[in-house]
């Protein structure tokens, strides 16, 4: 029957869990062993009884939605196409409720099963962080409320679900001429998906990532609690959601905020053959008063293929086929500027353009513009991607490597990767750009240099699968661990976007200082662990006893 103090204790485990972390905080200062019960692990494959079990307890759900135990393949699926977890269920939700019950059985089932959960918006993570073995994914874009809906006003926004696109919501807003501040270069992705990384493109030196455009939020937590969070409500988790990779709660509705909407954009290409004028004019950009909108760039090595260029595959035309230049092989690089006008303020975008860019040192020759619809420079790279589909290119793997580079170190970086590492070929575009980091609420979740001023780099590389070559995966693979090593031994102080560790040491040491409240939150948004599994940050907790 067991000692008087185990039965209490297996009665009385939340209670015992509390004090158990209040006394460990209070007398170990440093958290890397906190969790040896929330400790960064595989999942353990379970036996097909406990499969069963799982799925009889969760049919006994009432819900408006519905489990679906079989078809569910797709959901061992990304946009990364190397990973593939296969769950036990998935969740299509009607109402929040849906999910709410589903996390709050798993919840009271407590370490009695390992089941997990994980949100899958439409699956664009890259290393199965949207999947969960033997667990339920919730399939995001089912969930019907909140209805979208525009408030206009002094300080517009828009009441959306987790589980919306982002295109859908541009289409919506310019109704009311009004339109999202900060965007992705890609808008089919969820709401919950980007804000629980960050969001970032071109517009984030002016208005910062996407999670710094978004006034309320309402999260399911690993409790199965239902929370509206802002600012002044429930900050703290508020801030921890917001590029906390899911670790805290689902985005079920979030409220962005809105600017007027231009319906032209002034879009121009340029190129440059030294990578320090690149950058300074890249920096003097961000940093100006009056600048641009939108301000990215991209490298340019050796490009063959439709795979290597699928980022210049639509208007404007690549700068190099646009001018006739002549690279002689060499590495070049393109800076990529927008500017929003109306129709009847041709005439001073003129000027303002001609202005802005007599500031700048690119060559001459190389330079391209074009004016396009506001719409169809946001959804650009959809274009694209439906040129892909066609030549059955884009269900490929995609070993991207985002990185986040601090100024002072770009040019040693580039040095050695774009001089040395992919000096012959790359695998896809390679994307760089600055942002200012005065720009970004710093009390979130997200993670980026200590410099004011960092750099995207993002490697969108593709594998073709049958290749064993410079295009297979093992190579890309092989290829991105190399960057990685050089970055680590010159001490350059790099962060992943989008990160992925093997080990919680590489976690602990992405979030440095942060690493202690990242875990705190941890355990009072979700102390078992059930959320997000496939980040591969916390194992869904043992219990003590």
């Amino acid at each position: 029957m067991g000692s008087p103090l185990s039965s209490f204790l297996r009665q009385n485990k939340p209670l015992f869990f509390r004090i158990f972390f209040i006394l460990f905080f209070s007398c170990i200062p440093d958290t890397a062993n906190l969790c040896s019960n929330l400790s960064l692990a595989t999942t353990a494959v379970q036996t097909h009884s406990a499969s069963s079990d799982n799925h009889f307890s969760l049919k006994k759900l009432t819900l408006d939605g519905h489990f679906s135990f079989e078809n569910i393949h797709y959901a061992a699926k990304d946009f990364g196409n190397t990973y593939h977890f296969h769950p036990s269920a998935v969740l299509y939700p009607k109402s929040i409720s849906d999910i709410s019950s589903t996390i709050k059985h798993i919840f009271n089932i407590g370490t009695a099963s390992q089941l997990t959960v994980a949100a899958r918006g439409h699956g664009h993570s890259l290393q199965g962080q949207a999947q969960a073995h033997q667990g339920v994914v919730i399939n995001m874009p089912s969930l019907q409320k909140p209805v979208m809906k525009v408030h206009t006003g002094e300080l517009p926004y828009v009441d959306v679900s987790g589980g919306e696109l982002w295109i859908n919501i541009l289409h919506e807003t310019l109704k009311h001429g009004l339109a999202p501040k900060s965007w992705t270069d890609y808008l089919h992705l969820t709401v919950g998906g980007t804000l629980s990384n960050a969001g970032i493109s071109g517009q984030a030196f002016l208005h910062g990532p996407q999670i710094n455009n978004v006034y309320q939020l309402e999260v399911v937590t690993g409790k199965g609690d239902v929370l509206t969070c802002s600012e002044q409500q429930n900050a703290d988790l508020f801030h921890g959601v917001l590029g906390g990779l899911g670790q805290f709660g689902i985005i079920t509705r979030a409220r962005i905020s809105l600017e007027p909407a231009p319906k032209m954009v002034r879009w121009i290409r340029v190129l440059y053959s030294e990578f320090s004028i690149f950058t300074k004019d890249q920096e003097h950009l961000i940093s100006s008063e009056s600048s641009f909108d939108y301000i990215e760039g991209f490298v340019i090595i050796n490009r063959t293929g439709l795979l290597n260029n699928w980022r210049s595959s639509f208007n404007p035309r690549d700068p190099l086929q646009a001018s006739k230049f002549n690279s002689d092989g060499k590495v070049l690089y393109c800076l990529e500027m927008a500017k929003h006008f109306n129709p009847d303020e041709a005439g001073i975008m003129d000027k303002k353009t001609e202005s802005l860019l007599s500031k700048l040192s690119f060559i001459p020759s190389t330079l391209f513009q074009s004016d396009v619809s506001y719409v169809d420079f946001l959804d650009r790279v959809h274009v694209s991607e439906i040129k892909l589909r066609e030549k059955g290119l884009w269900e490929v793997p995609h070993p991207w490597l985002n990185l986040l580079i601090p100024k002072s170190k770009i040019s040693d970086f580039a040095q050695q990767v774009f001089g040395e590492i992919l000096k012959d070929n790359s695998n896809g575009p390679v994307l760089i750009y600055p942002v200012n980091k005065s720009k970004w609420n710093r009390k979130t979740s997200f993670v980026t240099p200590d410099e004011d001023i960092f750099y995207l780099v993002a490697f969108l590389s593709s594998a073709l699968p049958s290749s064993r070559g410079t295009d297979g995966l093992e190579h890309i693979n092989n290829q991105n661990q190399r960057i990685l090593d050089v970055s680590t031994r010159a001490n350059l102080g790099i962060k992943q976007y989008l990160p992925h560790y093997s080990t919680q040491k590489e976690w602990q040491a992405h979030f440095g200082p942060q690493w202690k409240l990242f875990v705190q939150r941890k355990y009072a948004y979700d102390p078992l662990a059930i959320l997000a599994p496939g980040q591969r940050i916390f194992q869904k907790a043992i219990p003590f006893l």
